[in-house]
Order: C-alpha cells, then sequence, then structure tokens
C-alpha cells in the first residue's frame, strides 16, 4: 500500500489510540490537583490538616502539575491527529515528572512547602508521599511515555484508517473545455476565395475569345 496523495495519513490517527490512556491521566491529574484539599476530610493528608486550605506551595507543586496531566489527558482523549495526541503526551510526562522532582526543587526555587504527611506509623506516611507525589508521578509519567510511544508508531491499521477518510480526488474536467489544438500543417479553409478566383479567370477568357472573334 501506498502512501495517500495529500499526506492525510502522516498525521491522522483512529481516535481510540490514546483514549483509555487519555482517560487515565484525566483521573490521576485530578486526583493529584484535588487531593491536598479534600484528603483532610479522610484524614488523608499533608500540614496544615485543613479542607480547602490554599497555598503558594499547593499550586505550584499539587494543583499546576495536576492540570498539566489532566489536560494532557484531555488531548489524547478527544485528539484524531497524531501530532495533538503527542503534544497531550508530553504535556502528562511533564506534568508527571514535576510531581517526583517538584518537592525537591522547592527551597531552590523558593515555591514553599507544602508540609509533612500526618501518619501514626511511618506506613501511613510513606504510603502518602507515594500517592500524593513519587508514585502518582511516576504513573502519569508512565503513561504519557506510553502514549507517546503509541503516537509515534504507524500500523497498518492507521493506513487503512487515512485511506478511508481521505477525500475522494476530484475529477479534471479541464480537458473537457479544452480547446483542440490545430496542426500546422492542416489545409486550410479557402475554398471561397479560390471559387472568386476562378470566376474572375473564366469572365477574363471569354471576353478575349469575344475580342479576337467579332460578329
Amino acid at each position: 500500500m501506498t502512501e495517500s496523495r495529500s499526506g492525510f495519513g502522516s498525521l491522522h490517527m483512529p481516535r481510540s489510540r490514546g483514549a483509555v490512556s487519555g482517560l487515565l491521566l484525566i483521573i490521576l491529574g485530578a486526583w493529584g490537583a484535588l487531593i491536598p484539599f479534600v484528603g483532610p476530610y479522610f484524614n488523608f493528608a499533608y500540614t496544615p490538616d485543613q479542607a480547602w486550605a490554599w497555598s503558594a506551595a499547593r499550586a505550584w507543586l499539587e494543583v499546576l502539575p495536576g492540570v498539566i496531566a489532566a489536560a494532557g489527558g484531555v488531548l489524547l482523549l478527544i485528539s484524531g491527529n497524531r501530532a495533538t495526541g503527542m503534544l497531550g503526551g508530553w504535556f502528562a510526562a511533564i506534568g508527571g515528572a514535576w510531581f517526583v522532582v517538584g518537592r525537591t526543587l522547592a527551597s531552590t526555587l523558593r515555591l514553599g512547602d507544602v508540609g509533612h504527611p500526618i501518619g501514626a506509623t511511618d506506613a501511613k506516611r510513606a504510603l502518602l508521599e507515594i500517592v500524593y507525589f513519587s508514585g502518582l508521578g511516576a504513573l502519569i509519567v508512565f503513561l504519557g511515555g506510553a502514549a507517546l510511544a503509541r503516537m509515534s508508531v504507524r500500523t497498518a491499521r492507521d493506513l487503512e484508517h487515512a485511506l478511508k477518510h481521505e477525500p475522494a480526488p476530484q475529477a479534471d474536467t479541464s480537458a473537457a473545455y479544452a480547446v483542440p489544438a490545430v496542426s500546422p500543417d492542416a489545409p486550410t479553409y479557402a475554398a471561397p476565395q479560390e471559387g472568386r478566383h476562378e470566376k474572375s479567370r473564366l469572365f477574363r477568357r471569354r471576353r478575349a475569345d469575344a475580342s479576337s472573334h467579332p460578329a
């Protein structure tokens, strides 16, 4: 099978290609952005243990990467374009990476501190760290990378989809209105001109005959 004439198949893909990854990324991004505000309701939070308490640290280290990851998931979910889908995968990977390294860079960038995990045992504190930051970010990065890998590979199904949805070529009607070319060797129609010359010669011949044979 050959590439489509218009390049349609090079970017288009079935929408289902990134649907599952996109949906999961939306859920995980929403979780990362909202859990610091609703976690205190379930005694599952960082200090301060207050629901809907806004701070610059939460905005930079939790809300921002969550929104970026969710936006990448939306692009993957709705896009039938390979370039847009890959952009969504990069958004997700960047948001997930920020969940992982954001707290480490927070003091250097002066973004504030999100506090400490509230837990009576080391296991609960470790679980909070994994669910809020490191584990959540790693899972988002994995899904974003997997989506990028799927976007970059073209399969036979992609080509069939492209050829199926490619617009039909327009018929060339210019030939119907083209003026036929005239060969330079074709004879021209000069019959009326030749007829006038013939009548003139016949008339002069009769006059000459009449003058040479007077009555």
